[in-house]
């Protein structure tokens, strides 16, 4: 199924442990590249985070962050270290003993000294199991995003695919008169020059003649590789790079029609085959 790069999915989630909320966040990159955000204490979690990224995302850009909140009574919970506030005091009077000056330590200052006032304890393998049942939730809903619009990516490169063979079936209805043209503006110069022309010249320069005209090749590649378009749309697995070469493809064929083209007309439809070729394109930079 083909899915698209760019999506967004947010999961939240109350649990005993506290309230997890995970946002991920996708846009389109050649590779698979994850800028992965977590609370300092769920830091452990980084590399079974990655994995799991890694193992449903093909490519992708990826911002992908968790939050956590602790439970209201574990995080307004805060343990005093009585041993510490005893050294600090006692440390505070033997240097105002020293200067001969009262102690008079601030209570915020002693507030601020660090490792004074300690979170409880958590049991972070909980926390850590939440999290990770909740993430492979959240990638769920980034993947069918994903495949959502991925569906609709599909749905308008094979609406220009069907656009794209219309004009080719128009340029190989239009190459007989091209071509009748042009024998008939050959002829009429060949009963003015006739006697001044070097038979074995004018057949040369007659055949290189047909062959810049013949654009049968560029018309015949140009449904070949709308073919192949179409069937890497229905394959599985990421597609994005085989579709992103087929249309280089497909642009050097209409490149080649158009720069052969003596008819206005024909080149009318080169130029539209280029236009719809590039809005595939653009597309395809968002597939997967």
């Amino acid at each position: 199924m083909i899915k698209s790069m760019t999506a967004f999915a947010r999961e939240s989630e109350t649990a005993e442990v506290g309230d997890l909320t995970w946002e991920l966040r996708s846009v389109n990159h050649r590779f698979l590249e994850a800028n992965v955000r977590l609370p300092e204490d769920l830091r452990a979690l980084e590399p079974a985070v990655r994995e799991r990224l890694g193992a449903r995302l093909g490519r992708g850009k990826l911002d992908c962050s968790l939050r956590f909140a602790p439970r209201a009574g574990e995080a307004g919970a805060l343990n005093i270290n009585h041993r510490l506030l005893e050294q600090l005091l006692q440390a505070a009077d033997e240097i105002a003993t020293r200067i001969g000056e009262p102690a008079t330590p601030h209570v915020i200052d002693l507030m601020q000294w660090p490792g004074l006032l300690q979170e409880p304890e958590r049991d972070l393998d909980a926390v850590g199991a939440s999290a990770r049942a909740l993430l492979e939730r959240t990638l769920d809903a980034l993947v069918e995003t994903r495949e959502r619009e991925g569906e609709r990516l599909r749905a308008l490169i094979l609406e220009r695919c069907e656009r794209l063979l219309q004009r080719v079936d128009a340029v190989r209805a239009r190459m007989p008169e091209v071509l009748a043209g042009v024998r008939s503006r050959i002829a009429d110069r060949l009963a003015e020059v006739r006697e001044e022309l070097d038979p074995g010249r004018l057949e040369q320069e007659m055949a290189l003649l047909a062959q810049r005209l013949d654009v049968d090749e560029e018309m015949d590649r140009l449904v070949v590789h709308v073919a192949e378009v179409r069937k890497a749309l229905d394959a599985k697995g990421p597609v994005g790079r085989r579709l992103d070469f087929l249309m280089q493809e497909l642009n050097r064929e209409a490149n080649t029609l158009s720069s052969k083209s003596s008819d206005s007309a024909v080149t009318l439809a080169a130029v539209d085959m280029k236009v719809l070729i590039e809005q595939m394109r653009e597309q395809v930079q968002n597939i997967e």
